[in-house]
């Protein structure tokens, strides 16, 4: 597993929102290798306001599919450091330190969101033209 999927790319992926190229990209990574999620991508997902019923099912099954990273002692402080460091959102804080402690590639389309984090490896599928 070397890669870990950001909220926005799962809820596009999963409602077949993305360009071909970008839907080719993910769908490449996840034949080739397990799903991987922060735990603040899972409670996001499952806090979707507009998700009907179809929806949460589909979630469910897709995280239950996927490596959940839970928040263990090296991610909370690579979360501090990051935090103390940067102008980020804690959840995008926690992601971004997700990441890095388990040296995954991002997949985000939010890059301007992670852009000043030294040392993470991103990739934005709407990028994969």
């Amino acid at each position: 597993m070397n890669y870990l999927l950001d909220t926005n790319i799962v809820i596009y992926y999963l409602q077949q929102q993305f360009p071909t190229s970008s839907m080719l990209f993910v769908d490449h990574l996840l034949s080739v290798s397990t799903p991987g999620l922060s735990v603040i991508t899972e409670i996001e997902l499952l806090c979707w306001r507009t998700a009907t019923p179809k929806d949460i099912k589909l979630l469910q099954s897709f995280i239950n599919d996927s490596i959940v990273y839970e928040l263990d002692k090296a991610i909370k402080l690579k979360t501090i450091e990051l935090r103390k460091s940067f102008k980020i959102k804690l959840p995008d804080s926690i992601i971004a330190a997700t990441a890095l402690v388990n040296n995954l590639t991002l997949i985000t389309r939010n890059v301007l969101d992670f852009k000043d984090i030294q040392n993470l490896k991103m990739q934005n599928p709407w990028d994969c033209a």
